[in-house]
């Protein structure tokens, strides 16, 4: 069977900016057969940074981009997700944001790819791929 992943935010800012890992990133998209996984919460974090940055067209643009993408989004979550996102963060010097991506990739018994030194504080608890920091 093949692996499962899910994109963290860093993962995906690093596609948009053409970052180091982009590729690797493009390469998951590529060849997703439903395998790739998106957060809503990934969605949320790509639409208001960019918003910040870039203005409302350029996050309405990014994330029809990204809806189009061959990848399984995750659009709600469940009790299970929420409590499993909550003994992260409990746990762990993580976001909001950051515990509730990592609870999907958890139990989606799933590949983390992210470029996040936060998100190394899961070593061991998670399956990572960690793409090269800048």
């Amino acid at each position: 069977m093949a692996n499962k992943y899910v994109l963290d935010t860093s993962a995906v800012v690093a596609m948009l900016r053409l970052e180091s890992g982009a590729e690797r990133v493009r390469d998951l998209i590529r060849s997703a057969e439903g395998n790739v996984i998106l957060p809503w919460m990934v969605l949320y974090e790509i639409y208001y940074l960019t918003l910040r940055t870039a203005g409302e067209v350029e996050a309405k643009q990014r994330y029809a981009n990204l809806r189009q993408l061959p990848l399984k989004i995750v659009w709600q979550e469940n009790e299970e997700t929420l409590l499993a996102a909550a003994h992260i963060k409990a746990a762990y010097p993580l976001s909001v944001a950051d515990s509730w991506i990592a609870a999907i990739a958890e139990q989606e018994s799933a590949i983390l790819v992210h470029k996040d030194p936060e998100m190394e504080a899961l070593t061991g608890k998670i399956d990572m791929e960690i793409l090269p920091y800048k």
